[in-house]
């Protein structure tokens, strides 16, 4: 079976990948997240989930399909009026981005890349989420628990943010970055099995 590899160090991630008893290990990817002029967040998502395996499938030399190494990359944005909301640089800025999205809905979206040395293999998951109404107050307690910190958006639907979501429509895991039924398929495509048996 191929050895896979994901590009990322982020917990959310690995733990929705051991969720569907996928064997697996973790390499992070250091690229430019800038975006480029002209880019619509469903090419920016994209190109950095590619980017991100391509960086770790580079360090195994010359890029083979026979060596077994495949690598998946993944990218998660929120995006609200075409516009990507990364994270946040104080609390002033989060409590402008969770205000922006009080009451309204936005897209959550999400890209899987794997490479296999051949193949490029890569699909963009959107998932609508709808806000509540939110107050400055609990904006600002929200801020104070450290969790908006480090989150695209300046919220996290798995943990304390929740509180935040009427609905979505779509992918949960993909909102938390990481869309399972999609990255099963593509996993497939390259042999990789899920719920695979213990070591």
């Amino acid at each position: 079976m191929p050895k896979l590899i994901l590009a990322s160090h982020s917990p959310r991630r690995k733990e929705l990948l051991e969720q569907i008893g996928v064997h697996f290990s973790t390499q992070g990817a250091d690229i430019d997240e800038t975006v480029r002029t002209g880019e619509t967040p469903a090419q920016y998502v994209e190109r950095l989930a590619v980017e991100k395996a391509a960086a770790v499938r580079a360090r195994y030399g010359e890029s083979k399909a026979d060596d077994g190494i495949i690598v998946l990359g993944s990218d998660t944005s929120v995006v609200c009026d075409q516009h990507i909301l990364g994270k946040p640089d104080d609390c002033g800025h989060a409590m402008a981005m969770l205000m922006q999205l009080s009451g309204r809905k936005h897209q959550v979206m999400t890209s899987i890349a794997l490479l296999d040395g051949e193949r490029t293999l890569s699909q963009v998951v959107t998932t609508e989420v709808f806000f509540r109404t939110l107050s400055e107050t609990e904006c600002q307690k929200y801020w104070h628990t450290g969790e908006p910190a480090d989150k695209a958006g300046a919220y996290g639907i798995q943990g304390l943010g929740a509180v935040f979501v009427e609905h979505i429509e779509g992918s949960y895991s993909a909102v938390v970055g990481l869309p399972l039924m999609e990255t099963a398929a593509l996993l497939a495509q390259v042999g990789i099995p899920v719920w695979q048996p213990g070591d």
